[in-house]
């Protein structure tokens, strides 16, 4: 990057113009502003900071003439580095600025810096801008001569993480066998400036550690109290851990070399921490971690090691993937009636593996403006990457990608196109897993289901007996939330000739009717109540299945289909 600054000659010799503008853009807090100074600090450049606000003037003309300045300034220090901070701020693109003082500051920029060229003998000035909106700029200044080179700095991966991490923890005191792998591992969609607070917040957890056994040690050895009053005392202190902290600080004793020999942030620290620090991918609400787990999925056992093999193997063993050349994870499509759990193996999948989730509805990235429905899809996958490893689902993806006709060409057709470029194209989609339902697949776009995109389908039908046994224990913990009455035998109820055909939903509908028939009988207090073999049987009166038979000997020819 510095070449031209610290040998202009090679570029004279050449008879070439070097490179003039750099720019740095990614998302806020993976380094952009850090990776500038390092660049002056490292070569012993001096360095013109300015954040583009401050460029901005409410009188007509002197925003232009502090842009003048400032550039007026770097060619009298030159050699050196200018840093534009936020530069999207004083740079919109011009059709649609809503004001002539921004297409004047744009226009004066583009001027400033040809004439660094322009000059009879080029400046040694080389310009950084950074900014995390670099599709707001002029298209200007994005042309040769200008801001022509560009870098991004995206969302550090586990192996950056693992670099990023040993260097801010340099300095401190931490154990000689300190995994740094395992912490970079529990850590995705983490900036730099994420995982600079989640050390600062594990350094300030193992300051309060230290302080309260500090405490304590000096309260047992000097306190009157012992046996059972001792016990009592040192449950009032960490149930009044602000006021421990409080009487310690205003103590005028240095803590003993002792005391301090011991002092270290471990592991438990930052596992304390990352409850706390929530990184940037996850604060505009866009990815979570399900809290459901597996013990919430009755039954399915065959279909929990297929989705253990496709998704959960890559991420714990990757170097086995690596060696038998498998870098882009599959897809897999659940498929089968609506109710019999399709959605809910996805979130126990997201949640067993610990991965974000990014769940979205089909309809919802439908929009009836131009373009909008394409862009909401890419950025669904950038959120994806930002927050990797991480799991896509696609609920009702039918509504998304229908079969496109010979001659369609409208947004339904736009969406799809986009959809399957985003799946294989040529973004990098590692450790980026999709998922999708749908409980119409013959509707579905026979593109989006070749190798490489959405390539597994699981049929997820109707439960027999055994699984609707299953499925009932785990919806009534086992007889226990529902307080089941002894007469109620889940088993007969899962075998009777009225459970036939139930779905998971059904038989979720099915225990929470009993309920009501349960409380509307009993006047007891609720902990009294139980749910005995009668309050089934009104239920089941008033339940029907989801599924028609009709519907079901389209799903076996479906299933047919599905598993040749």
């Amino acid at each position: 990057l510095t070449h031209e600054c610290l040998h202009p000659e090679v570029y004279q010799r050449l008879g070439v113009v070097p490179p003039r503008g750099f720019l740095l853009h990614g998302p806020p807090g993976c380094g952009k502003t850090l990776l500038a100074q390092a660049v002056a600090g490292e070569v012993g450049l001096p360095m013109l900071k300015v954040s583009a606000p401050e460029l901005v003037s409410g009188v007509s003309g002197e925003s232009e003439q502090k842009l003048r300045e400032l550039f007026e300034q770097a060619i009298s220090s030159a050699p050196c580095i200018l840093f534009i901070d936020e530069i999207d701020a004083i740079t919109p693109k011009r059709e649609i600025a809503s004001k002539d003082m921004e297409r004047r500051i744009v226009a004066q920029l583009l001027t400033c810096m040809d004439d660094l060229n322009s000059l009879s003998e080029p400046a040694q000035v080389l310009v950084i801008g950074a900014t995390n909106r670099p599709d707001s700029l002029d298209p200007a200044l994005r042309r040769a001569g200008r801001f022509d080179r560009e870098i991004c700095l995206g969302i550090p991966d586990e192996a950056a993480r693992l670099k990023i991490l040993k260097t801010l923890c340099r300095k401190i005191t931490l154990p000689e066998d300190f995994d740094y792998r395992q912490l970079a591992r529990l850590t995705p969609g983490y900036v730099g400036a994420d995982l600079m607070a989640l050390c600062r917040e594990a350094a300030m957890s193992a300051v309060n550690r230290i302080l309260l056994q500090c405490l304590s040690k000096t309260f047992q050895d000097f306190s009157p109290f012992n046996g059972l009053q001792w016990e009592i005392f040192i449950y009032f202190l960490t149930t009044n851990a602000c006021l421990q902290l409080l009487s310690l600080l205003k103590r005028k004793e240095v803590l003993s070399e002792e005391q301090l020999s011991g002092l270290c942030v471990l592991m438990s620290d930052f596992r304390t921490t990352l409850a706390r620090v929530q990184p940037s991918a996850k604060r505009e609400g866009f990815a979570t971690v399900p809290d459901v787990t597996w013990e919430d999925v009755g039954a399915l056992q065959d279909i929990r090691e297929e989705l253990n093999m496709a998704i959960m193997a890559p991420i714990n063993n990757p170097e086995h993937f690596r060696a038998l050349g498998l870098s882009t994870p599959a897809g897999v499509l659940l498929a089968g009636p609506p109710g019999c759990g399709k959605t809910l193996l996805a979130k126990a999948v997201a949640n067993e593996s610990g991965l974000n989730f990014i769940s979205v509805k089909g309809p919802e990235l439908l929009n009836m403006y131009v373009g909008e429905s394409e862009r909401a899809v890419r950025q669904v996958f950038q959120r994806g990457r930002n927050s990797a490893p991480c799991v896509i689902f696609f609920d009702e993806i039918d509504a998304l990608c229908p079969r496109r006709s010979e001659h369609e060409s409208g947004a339904s057709a736009r969406v799809v196109n986009q959809l399957l470029t985003e799946m294989d194209g040529m973004g990098n989609r590692q450790q980026v897993f999709m998922m999708a339902a749908t409980n119409r697949p013959d509707i579905i776009d026979p593109a989006v289901l070749r190798p490489g995109r959405l390539d597994k389908t699981l049929y997820v039908g109707l439960p027999p007996p055994a699984d609707r046994h299953a499925i009932l224990v785990t919806i009534t913990k086992n007889g226990t939330k529902p307080l089941l009455d002894s007469d109620v035998n889940l088993e007969e109820i899962a075998h009777d000739a009225c459970c036939e055909s139930f779905t998971g939903a059904d038989l979720s509908a099915l225990v929470r009717e009993a309920c009501v028939n349960a409380l509307r009988v009993h006047l007891k207090p609720a902990k009294d109540i139980r749910v005995s073999r009668i309050h089934f049987e009104d239920a089941f009166k008033k339940v029907r299945p989801s599924v028609s038979k009709k519907d079901q000997i389209m799903y076996e020819k479906l299933k047919e289909t599905l598993t040749r």
